[in-house]
């Protein structure tokens, strides 16, 4: 069966008792001396809109490069659809898409030869890649510019082709690693709905990485990640009760606080 038609049938074949789109258990890593990680646990379900939310350095882009294998975790665990991404990375990888904080696009090809190499590397057919390549762009509203080159577009467009490009290959599994650092009110307004849209209608899992708290909206499965640690993780609700408080803000700020919110720690 080719590549693309494994993740097709995937989706199809998704059901409440299926391995989870990602499992991330006991989770360590450190660089020399330094820990960055320190045995992280977290889940994303089907159709789960879950933000990964922490101050900078709090291990948001290390734990992302653990999860698409740009670094190899010493201890722990992550299983990608039950998959575990040391043993079967193929696998795994496939079944993700990608959008990294800093810009992998090459500025010199048009939209449309971004996409189609992005396609070339899952294996797809061109006929077919050239079909989901239209389909998402014109679902970010790009699809009339497709042969524009990339550094002829605006930041927020930019952020909307790695978009598309991460969603091509039809993967059931979504990262975003602080996706809209720079972009105005209106990108980033945009990005969230599309990607709260795609959880709702497609039932795809989403790890939305961020700094910025009002990006964790009512229906979103948070996570707070500080100094490497899970501080707490749950619906919007059960954070506030977790840290006793009534804001989202107010509940982040004691949960990172050093006296507060460790593992094994209780609310006063």
């Amino acid at each position: 069966m080719a590549p693309e038609s494994v993740v097709l049938a995937d989706r199809a074949a998704l059901s409440p008792d299926a391995a989870p789109p990602l499992a991330v258990e006991g989770l360590s890593h450190a660089f020399g001396a330094r820990r960055v990680l320190d045995e992280v646990s977290l889940t994303v379900g089907q159709g789960d809109f879950a933000v990964l939310l922490g101050p900078n350095g709090a291990g948001k882009t290390t734990l992302f490069a653990l999860i698409t294998r740009l670094y190899h975790s010493s201890k722990g665990a992550i299983r990608i659809f039950g998959y575990d991404i040391r043993r079967d990375p193929e696998a795994a990888l496939r079944r993700m898409g990608v959008v990294f904080q800093q810009s992998t696009l090459d500025l010199d090809l048009t939209i449309e030869q971004n996409l189609f190499y992005h396609a070339a590397l899952h294996g797809m057919r061109r006929s077919l890649a050239a079909a989901r390549i239209s389909e998402e762009l014109a679902r970010v509203g790009l699809d009339g510019r497709r042969r524009e080159r990339v550094r002829q577009l605006s930041g927020g467009q930019r952020r909307r082709v790695e978009l598309a490009r991460a969603l091509v290959h039809n993967p059931s599994l979504l990262l975003l690693d602080e996706p809209t650092v720079g972009l105005d009110m209106a990108s980033r307004q945009f990005l969230l709905e599309h990607v709260r849209g795609l959880c709702l209608r497609q039932g795809l899992g989403v790890l939305w990485a961020t700094h910025l708290i009002d990006e964790a909206g009512a229906d979103a499965r948070i996570v707070i990640l500080h100094q490497g640690q899970v501080r707490a993780e749950g619906t919007h609700q059960e954070i506030l009760a977790r840290a006793q408080e009534t804001s989202l803000k107010a509940a982040f700020d004691r949960l990172i606080a050093d006296e507060f919110g460790k593992p094994g720690s209780q609310a006063p």
